[in-house]
């Protein structure tokens, strides 16, 4: 039986659609923008834009995904790059044939660490106290200089002790202050990831924004946002429950130093595990197509 080739969309059609993906993008983008030429920092946004490297103009553009076609036009030529897309009888589409070694070697890792992760039983046992972790002994309060800690140092510590600590996220794990990581029940390690990352984990949950964001254009922007959007609530949520004041930016703290404070962070963490569960799903399957084609 053929297959049929799908149909193309017409240039109306997916310029609109690349329009309403800027806008929505740039509600986000320009304020970033504009805080950044005054000088001013933002303790939760901006772990977005410095951990996560995809540039502002990067997160604006729109890409469709592999196995969509669009009418070419002078537009297409100037919005999309010939070394990632075809220019064919009238159409343009991603191209998985021009995926180079080393990119799809990228890929390769991404599929298999989501497919590691998702396959694995959810842990919420963590109750967000990475943050904590990290400024432990008051070595490395990152926030120092823009926002204030909610407890004495000598609490914190305390707390940071009292409670185990449970940390399966190398990324997260790796700032922890020295004295913390030797309380740390794993010692997770770069080459390892596949091996301790699991789907409770509110890092591994942000992070694909990141595995999405290095499978451009590969996957679709949609998706895309889609993780973003996942990424900016898990990040509020973390920091919510770090041992940082952040009311002065409209956040209250999910206080995780005592009983209840820890429900409230594991029923986040639950809701937040099951709204990533689809989205690494549909990353899953793009990789998937994508690598099954190239």
């Amino acid at each position: 039986m053929s297959t049929l080739a799908p149909p193309t969309l017409a240039r109306e059609d997916w310029l609109e659609a690349a329009s309403g993906h800027r806008s929505r993008a740039r509600a986000w983008t320009q304020p970033t923008r504009d805080r950044r030429a005054r000088g001013v920092k933002h303790p939760v946004h901006d772990f977005l834009h410095t951990y996560y490297r995809l540039s502002l103009g990067k997160l604006e553009r729109w890409h469709p995904g592999l196995g969509v076609l669009l009418e070419d036009c002078p537009e297409a030529r100037d919005m999309f790059q010939k070394r990632y897309y075809r220019f064919e009888e009238g159409s343009c589409s991603v191209d998985p044939a021009r995926l180079d070694a080393k990119s799809r070697e990228r890929l390769q890792f991404t599929l298999s660490l989501l497919r590691a992760t998702q396959s694995r039983p959810p842990n919420f046992a963590c109750h967000g106290l990475h943050e904590w972790a990290m400024v432990y002994q008051g070595m490395m309060v990152r926030h120092e200089k823009t926002v204030p800690l909610r407890l004495p140092q000598e609490e914190i510590d305390a707390l940071v002790r009292a409670r185990p600590l449970c940390c399966s996220h190398f990324d997260a794990f790796r700032f922890f202050a020295p004295g913390a990581q030797k309380l740390n029940r794993l010692q997770p390690e770069l080459l390892a990831r596949e091996e301790n990352e699991q789907p409770g984990c509110i890092h591994a949950n942000m992070d694909l924004y990141k595995w999405a964001a290095k499978a451009l254009p590969w996957i679709s922007s949609d998706l895309l946002w889609q993780c973003f959007h996942l990424a900016l609530k898990a990040r509020e949520i973390d920091m919510r429950a770090s041992p940082y004041d952040l009311t002065g930016f409209g956040y209250e703290p999910i206080p995780v130093e005592t009983t209840e404070g820890r429900s409230s962070y594991e029923e986040e963490q639950r809701l937040l595990t099951r709204e990533a569960r689809p989205l690494r799903n549909k990353l899953i399957q793009q990789l998937e197509e994508v690598l099954t084609e190239s």
